[in-house]
């Protein structure tokens, strides 16, 4: 599955502990130009809509050989996005600016996990 849908985009909000979610993004490219259309969707964010959200990538980084894992689970690239909160996120994927490049997204991924994290508080 590579869209996001409103059931999820509720769940997401309706599970929401509140403060800062850092979002995991697992993507597999499409062999025929994926990485070029997922670059393209990442210009066309834009700082301006980055910035609307308050969108922070934290990390970004390309896949190597898995030390531990079944065959099929490496990942092309790895991507940390850190927004204010769920809301913001949910805000931005229904944004109709968003919305106009979001396919970009779409045909650069054969798979993805796009996983919502929130931070420990380190235990003293």
């Amino acid at each position: 599955m590579i869209e996001i849908d409103e059931r999820a985009l509720d769940v997401l909000l309706a599970e929401d502990p509140g403060g800062p979610v850092v979002m995991l993004n697992l993507l597999r490219f499409r062999p025929d130009g994926g990485r070029e259309s997922y670059q393209r969707y990442a210009e066309a964010l834009g700082p301006a809509l980055n910035a609307r959200y308050g969108l922070q990538v934290e990390y970004l980084g390309d896949g190597e050989r898995p030390l531990v894992a079944e065959d099929g689970q490496a990942w092309d690239m790895v991507v940390l996005v850190r927004y204010p909160n769920r809301q913001a996120f949910a805000d931005m994927i229904r944004d109709p600016e968003y919305r106009a490049v979001s396919h970009f997204r779409s045909e650069a991924l054969l798979e993805s996990v796009l996983q919502p994290t929130v931070p420990l508080t380190a235990v003293a």
